[in-house]
């Protein structure tokens, strides 16, 4: 892969990028120095690597006591001489220009350099170590290997007088450490590389996953609040149904009763009985309002079933109202779940007093139905009735219905959504004249068990 200036271009990325660099010609010593990977102290000791490694070498020739002058200011020149090479082909090369082809000219200039000082002094063998470095940037791989074996041929054999004399001399053993030695630092570079990426992959999963969990936090936080806000609402439905269904209901049926009771002041018999019956509405409301604060059971189902919950509801009813009201129950009656028990109560106790106030109706008839996997309440009453088509789901209220349902109360529209709450359906049908009959059909869903 080349990374030359116009390649670097056409990829959106600056010559002088070190980003390039990255693609493939920066200095690929990682697995000697993998910490740090693109700091910019490790990419000046990588370039002045050589230099470094000169420098040592030369230092150590010219403070040999026994060198002579002469010999000292030879080591010096060819020093420099290497100095200049080195610097003009390799370390003053801009990385973003360091292509395969320069860094293998560079490769081939510093080892053409250090074999020369090596034969001139041995000392100079340190100096050959840093072809090592350089032959790891060269590329493709088998470049890489290559330059590898060439300087291990070079630096254990030029000391003894060449490879020529090494492989005439001991050539299996000299063949086994350029061999060995080869295989092992391109084997470890290669490994290195390996286990830099497989790194980079797992920080880069590490990030994901850390911002996948700030994200799911963050989510969490708003179902909290969704759910709170939820729940905040379900509550004040709840509470609004229940007032409507009992408070409301009773506080109009005690008004009731002793607006009767005022009117039949020549009746004290009649004005009593309307009389209690207030207070046993009013004491009956205290307990509902009770229940409804702690979202307990309605008392008409503590200890009783549904038929004979709804055949007492009635029957209290037809009393206050004045009103002929007959319940009867067709089927097998079973225990159901609370919630649909209290759907239904709730639903006929609305649909009572609904016709109470709007019907002026003379008979009321009443009918609980348990079926295979359903259970069906119908309330009929032969009163004025109002403008509706047979059949008709009660999802929008119907003209002619009463103040609260024309206001948006919670009569009808209030059964609908006590029905729809539990997978159910809500059915009214009236005609002016006709009467009105509200059907309720629910799931059928036993009560649990209890352990």
């Amino acid at each position: 892969m080349s990374d030359s200036p116009i390649l670097s271009a056409s990829h959106g990325v600056p010559p002088g990028d070190n980003r390039a660099v990255r693609h493939g010609c920066e200095r690929q010593s990682a697995f000697l120095f993998s910490a740090g990977e693109g700091s910019p102290w490790r990419e000046r000791f990588e370039d002045g690597l050589p230099l470094v490694l000169l420098a040592i070498a030369t230092l150590i020739g010219v403070t040999d006591p026994e060198r002579t002058g002469s010999q000292r200011w030879e080591i010096i020149a060819y020093a420099l001489s290497a100095a200049v090479v080195v610097v003009l082909t390799d370390t003053a090369t801009p990385r973003g220009w360091r292509t395969p082809w320069r860094n293998a000219a560079a490769f081939v200039a510093l080892l053409s350099c250090s074999s020369v000082l090596t034969l001139v002094d041995p000392v100079f063998t340190v100096f050959t170590i840093a072809a090592f470095f350089r032959a790891l940037t060269l590329r493709p791989k088998p470049a890489m290997v290559a330059g590898l074996a060439v300087t291990s041929a070079l630096i254990h054999s030029l000391p003894a007088g060449g490879p020529v004399v090494a492989l005439q001399t001991w050539p299996f053993l000299y063949l086994t450490i350029v061999a060995v030695q080869t295989a092992a630092i391109a084997g470890g570079f290669v490994l290195s590389e390996r286990f830099i990426a497989q790194s980079e992959e797992n920080r880069a999963l590490v990030a994901e996953l850390r911002t996948a969990m700030e994200e799911n936090a963050g989510l969490h936080r708003q179902l909290l609040v969704q759910a709170r806000e939820s729940g905040v609402l379900d509550e004040r439905q709840r509470i609004s149904r229940e007032i409507h269904d009992t408070l409301a209901q009773g506080l109009a049926g005690i008004i009731t009763q002793l607006t009767a009771a005022r009117r039949s002041g020549a009746d004290p018999a009649e004005s009593r009985r309307r009389t209690d019956l207030a207070i046993a509405l009013a004491r009956e409301n205290l307990q509902q309002a009770r229940r409804a604060v702690h979202a307990l059971t309605p008392g008409e189902l503590d200890g009783t079933g549904l038929s004979e919950a709804l055949a007492a509801v009635t029957a209290r009813w037809a009393d206050r109202a004045g009103i002929d009201a007959e319940f009867s129950t067709t089927g097998t009656a079973v225990a159901l779940h609370p919630e649909i028990e209290t759907t239904l109560l709730r639903v006929t106790q609305e649909a009572l007093a609904n016709v109470a106030k709007h019907a002026r109706a003379t008979r009321t008839v009443v009918t609980l139905s348990y079926l295979a996997d359903q259970v069906a309440l119908d309330i009929r009453d032969d009163g004025v009735g109002f403008s509706a088509a047979p059949g008709t789901p009660c999802a929008t209220v119907p003209a002619g219905a009463g103040t609260a349902e024309r206001t948006g109360g919670y009569g009808l529209p209030g059964m609908l959504r006590r029905v729809q709450r539990i997978a159910g359906r809500f059915v009214v049908e009236s005609e002016p004249g006709g009467g009105t009959a509200v059907c309720a059909t629910v799931p059928a869903i036993t009560a649990p068990a209890i352990a």
